[in-house]
């Protein structure tokens, strides 16, 4: 029985062995080629059409756009290729964390509380400025990141209640109560997790000169307006770097001019509860996204200004590129010019 099977196995060999290598050494380079390794590839990105993203009535007759970066995993072709494409840039994973004891979970939560956050004071910001109803009705003070130095059970995406007791409803509060500690001092700290309260400790420590126990912490706003809107962001888009563009084009839709006069407009930066622009990463790869779909106008914060000059002029980009610190500077430019 057996003598049978291995003739017939050695007979299909004989008559198929050219495919038989041909299929093994595929499968082994499609193994090499696609390995993971440990370098990401950031590239020129694309445009987001916020029209797809706020719900609420508009008669632009140009577009507001958020930029992204491509980013990728290296594998041993991509990183080979890095090196002549002048487009591409390879960084190491290790370069792009943060902080080794983090679980992926942790870094997804934060980058999802940035957007809240992004979302929240946008909305506050042109709401504000086009001069319609606005009711803040409360603030939470979130957890996004955990210094890997600080000895305490709170967890990223923990919501601050109470620090011994004492109610902390922002940043200026909470830095004031722990000015009046001794460094070294253990904390009883309430934090409300999965819409429950739970009893938390922190050692207070220091931090660039400042008492601090090691948590970084944004407000997220629970607010009424109207008119009503919606924000329809997909579930893999989180970050905080489409604030200001996002309520440049909320703005926009509350007054009755059309800022856009038929412009495709394109930016990025942070934007704060005050209005205020903030710097980004990978300003040079937005460019790129940008000025490839043909954009008018790509506002950017004061901060990358540089950056972005030097890209438009290393690519000779015909776009237009607008230094912004506050909303209003984006607003004032879009009303003088045409």
């Amino acid at each position: 029985m057996f003598n049978k099977i291995y003739e017939k196995v050695k007979s299909f060999i004989k008559r198929n062995y050219k495919d038989i290598i041909f299929y093994v050494v595929l499968l082994v380079l499609l193994r090499v080629f696609t390995y993971p390794l440990p370098y990401y590839i950031y590239s020129g990105g694309g445009i987001i059409d916020l029209e797809s993203r706020i719900e609420l009535d508009s008669n632009e007759k140009g577009s507001y756009n958020l930029a992204y970066v491509k980013q990728i995993n290296a594998t041993i072709p991509t990183y080979l290729l890095s090196f002549i494409i002048d487009k591409w840039e390879l960084e190491s994973v290790s370069n792009a964390t943060i902080d080794d004891s983090e679980t992926r979970k942790d870094i997804e939560n934060r980058e999802k509380l940035y957007l809240e956050e992004a979302n929240s004071n946008a909305i506050i910001n042109a709401y504000t400025l086009a001069r319609k109803e606005i009711n803040i009705k409360s603030s939470d003070y979130k957890v996004i990141y955990v210094s890997q130095d600080s000895e305490t059970d709170i967890k990223v995406g923990d919501t601050l209640v109470s620090v011994n007791g004492i109610s902390v409803n922002n940043n200026a509060e909470y830095k004031e109560y722990l000015n009046t500690l001794e460094i070294g001092e253990e904390l009883k700290v309430k934090v409300k997790r999965n819409n429950k309260e739970v009893d938390c400790y922190a050692k207070l420590g220091s931090l660039n000169g400042e008492k601090a126990i090691g948590l970084y912490l944004v407000n997220i706003y629970d607010y009424e307006v109207n008119p009503e809107i919606k924000l329809k962001f997909k579930w893999n888009e989180s970050g905080p770097s489409g604030g200001f563009m996002l309520s440049l084009a909320i703005y926009d839709r509350l007054v009755p001019d059309d800022l856009t006069k038929g412009r495709k407009i394109v930016g990025t930066g942070t934007i704060d509860a005050n209005g205020n622009v903030g710097e980004i990463g990978g300003v040079k790869y937005k460019i790129m996204g940008a000025a490839s779909k043909k954009a008018d106008i790509f506002f950017v914060p004061s901060a990358n200004y540089e950056e972005a000059m030097q890209t438009k002029k290393k690519y000779n980009y015909k776009i237009d590129i607008v230094k912004v610190d506050k909303l209003e500077d984006a607003i004032n430019y879009l009303k003088k010019t045409n």
